[in-house]
């Protein structure tokens, strides 16, 4: 069983900046690829960003690509959402996966485990 336990997020404003954070309870975190998603109000949970067991290789959505950063420090059990230039549309509930299976499956969003999820609020 992995629990994983998220912190960050909040309120702010258009083009200001937030980090999410995830910390898993696991010894192997490392053989875990991980996963960020966001279910905005009305909508169903859409895929975020994705890395590789050793954060070698990073996935994007479209939506996301150049404003926002994965990372992972194994070291720490903990995988990282960096948010910059943040958007009205980006306001959602945001939940961290992980999945031993690797980055295709955390993409899918078919499996795995699952953060609590926080709320990231964008005010125009």
């Amino acid at each position: 069983q992995v629990q994983l336990v998220q912190s960050g997020g909040g309120l702010v404003q258009a083009g200001g900046s937030l980090r999410l954070s995830c910390a898993a309870s696991v010894r192997t975190f490392s053989t875990y690829a991980m996963g960020w998603f966001r279910q905005a109000p009305g909508k169903e949970r859409e895929f975020v960003a994705a890395i590789s067991w050793s954060g070698g290789t990073t996935y994007y959505a479209d939506s996301v690509k150049g404003r926002f950063t994965i990372s992972r420090d194994n070291a720490k059990n903990t995988v990282y959402l960096q948010m910059n230039s943040l958007k009205p549309e980006d306001t959602a509930v945001y939940y961290c996966n992980a999945d031993q299976r690797g980055p295709s499956s955390v993409r899918s969003g078919s499996g795995g485990y699952w953060g609590q999820g926080t709320q990231v609020t964008v005010s125009s």
